[in-house]
């Protein structure tokens, strides 16, 4: 009998391409899950990824909060579960929510599967083909797919140490009224930016929770990697300072606290808001995972999930701080970089003859890797930027990674110089 599979040839994908909706030709790809399989080769030092330490995670804890749940839960915990998710997980989560500053009702919470779907929801929920997303610039990488899969024209406001400069926001807003263009959201990281590594300053948070209720635009708050802090005390986030008038949708994950793999995060939002939200989940996936939820409530009425944050903590500090200090030593001077005060990446930026895409492919060559800056841009900016991680290695690892990256560097740097500064 004939393998009918392997008669689709590379020519063949055009009558594919033919068929494809329209908003699927538009999607882009995130760069990070482009540069997955890099990850996970062995001979190469990735400084791509944005993941946790696995070997940070106690794994004798887990074993026992699998245990428990194979014992008490296992028949429920294989069942479908209500949308929103399990309700004793929705009430640790608005626990978890104090902590970071962020005061809500187990009514406003709903369990998506991971941080990525809150964001889809968000988007798919506000913005139809055409309408503008405002963003930081750089911008969350992994946003990229959403706000393309749902054809929103992105905006980037640019930012410094202090997060997003929103004295440029208000300007923006006039100038995109004026030209007919309708902003239906802002996005935005302010803790500890995904890729720049900054926080969004307490001035700067209440100066835009203000625009968004003047102009009446929500805001989408998304609180990844705020547990993840080195240094300096939580800021009120904007869900707190929206003061309940329902303009912030706050959105956050236990990947960064727990464990990526379980794939749950949540959503909290103004009740109207997630009963949109509640309908696009029921189309995508119907409800979270039972198992995943049920095992990250026992891990918590069992365990001080914050002890655990203090020790990864302590050692994404250390790292970070290796990571810094190999720059100094390897990168150029015309080098600049974030200081991150916590979260999982920093942001660097080479002088402008320098494309970060094409470094990749040569730094490729030396086993290591990065996210090219043009990946957290949809306008053409970034291509002298790079993402850089430092939670997943150790810091003899990360300073052989920042080394092969100099060389890389400092080959580019004399062949523009050797042509005469043309690029």
């Amino acid at each position: 009998m004939r393998n009918t599979h392997s008669q689709v040839t590379h020519e063949d994908a055009r009558r594919y391409e033919e068929r494809f909706a329209v908003r699927a030709r538009k999607i882009k790809a995130s760069a990070m899950r482009d540069l997955m399989a890099l990850a996970e080769r062995p001979d190469v030092i990735s400084l791509a990824g944005g993941f946790p330490d696995m070997e940070l995670f106690p794994a004798d804890v887990f074993q026992t909060v699998m245990d428990a749940v194979r014992a008490e839960h296992l028949t429920t915990a294989l069942q479908y579960g209500p949308t929103e998710g399990l309700r004793e997980l929705r009430e640790r989560i608005v626990q978890i929510m104090a902590h970071e500053r962020a005061t809500a009702t187990v009514d406003q919470i709903m369990i998506t599967s991971g941080g990525q779907q809150g964001i889809n929801l968000s988007v798919r929920s506000f913005v139809d083909p055409g309408e503008v997303v405002i963003a930081e610039g750089p911008t969350y990488p992994g946003a990229v797919p959403p706000f393309t899969t749902y054809e929103a024209d992105v905006v980037h406001i640019p930012m410094d140490d202090d997060g997003m400069i929103v004295d440029e926001l208000e300007p923006a807003l006039e100038r995109l009224r004026d030209e007919g263009r309708r902003v239906k959201l802002i996005y935005t990281i302010p803790n500890f930016h995904n890729p720049a590594g900054v926080t969004m300053s307490l001035e700067r948070r209440e100066r835009l929770i203000d625009i968004a209720h003047r102009h009446e635009i929500m805001v989408v708050e998304d609180n990844p990697y705020g547990q993840i802090r080195f240094d300096g005390e939580p800021l009120p986030s904007l869900y707190e300072l929206d003061e309940g008038r329902g303009w912030v949708v706050y959105v956050s994950t236990f990947s960064k606290i727990l464990a990526p793999g379980l794939r749950v995060g949540w959503v909290a939002a103004a009740p109207p808001v997630l009963r949109q939200m509640n309908l696009g989940k029921q189309s995508e996936d119907l409800c979270s995972g039972t198992l995943n939820q049920r095992f990250i409530l026992e891990y918590l009425e069992r365990y001080d999930w914050r002890q655990h944050v203090a020790r990864l903590n302590e050692v994404y500090r250390t790292r970070r701080d290796a990571l810094l200090t190999a720059l100094e030593e390897e990168f150029p001077a015309s080098a600049h970089w974030t200081r991150p005060r916590g979260g999982l990446f920093v942001w660097a930026t080479l002088p402008d003859y320098i494309d970060t895409q094409d470094l990749l492919a040569r730094a490729i060559d030396r086993n290591v890797a990065f996210v090219p800056g043009g990946a957290a841009f949809l306008d053409g900016q970034g291509k002298s930027s790079m993402r850089m991680n430092y939670s997943q290695l150790p810091p003899t690892v990360l300073t052989e990674g920042v080394r092969r990256i100099g060389e890389v560097i400092a080959e580019t740097t004399e062949l523009f110089e050797g042509l005469g500064g043309v690029r």
